[in-house]
Parts: C-alpha cells; sequence; structure tokens
C-alpha cells in the first residue's frame, strides 16, 4: 500500500500516484524547497562565523601578519566576508564583521595582514 509522501494517508486510486491532495503536494515542494534554501544560508553563516572567530584568534593585538597556509589549513575560507575596505594606496582589506584582512606577498610566501575594524574607516 503506497502513502503520502507529506502526511502518510493511504492512497486511492492511480498508482503512480505521490500525495493524497493538492495540498499535501504544495505543502511537500515547499517544505522541500524552504530545507535547501536554509542549508546554503546556514552554510554560509557558519563559514563566516568560522572565519571571524579565526581572524579574532589570530589577531590579538589588532594588527598581525599570519602565513596564508596556516590560516586555511584552520578552516578559513577567503571568498567568504562581509564587506571591505580600500586604503589610499589601493589595497582592498576584506573583512568578516570587526576582523579584516589583506592578503600579500611577504618574502616569496603568501600572507594574510590582519587588522581590526577602525572608526577612521567609515
Amino acid at each position: 500500500m503506497k502513502r503520502c509522501l507529506e502526511c502518510n494517508e493511504i492512497l486511492s486510486g492511480r498508482s503512480d500516484k505521490k500525495f493524497c491532495n493538492p495540498y499535501c503536494k504544495s505543502s511537500y515542494q515547499y517544505r522541500k524547497t524552504k530545507d535547501n534554501d536554509a542549508n546554503l544560508f546556514k552554510k554560509i553563516d557558519l563559514q563566516l562565523k568560522l572565519n571571524r572567530r579565526l581572524l579574532k584568534n589570530f589577531n590579538k593585538a589588532g594588527k598581525a601578519i599570519i602565513r596564508k597556509e596556516e590560516m586555511l589549513k584552520e578552516g578559513f575560507n577567503p571568498k567568504y566576508f562581509t564587506h571591505y575596505w580600500k586604503n589610499q594606496k589601493n589595497e582592498v582589506y576584506l573583512f568578516c564583521y570587526e576582523y579584516g584582512f589583506l592578503e600579500k606577498m611577504d618574502n616569496g610566501k603568501l600572507k594574510f595582514v590582519l587588522v581590526t575594524w577602525q572608526p577612521f574607516m567609515e
């Protein structure tokens, strides 16, 4: 015996029927779409929070320099940021909330310059 995918009622009628009525079909599709959207937003939010936590942990003094590979190893993803700020040298700092980073080449190694948001940056 086949049952409705939404409410689990016993189905009668056609052999390929999946839902007992249009309401159950609509409800099932809405919930399925909503869950997919929520997963995307949750994934982005979790990555932003991880990036912020890592930037905060590696930047205790307000400004620091760290190897890029070390940050990436911890799970940092530079593609996820909340906003940016461009200084007078046209260098673009990417920020995760109040903690920012700038990718630079230093002595042949890729590094991140870590900073904290300052009032003059507004």
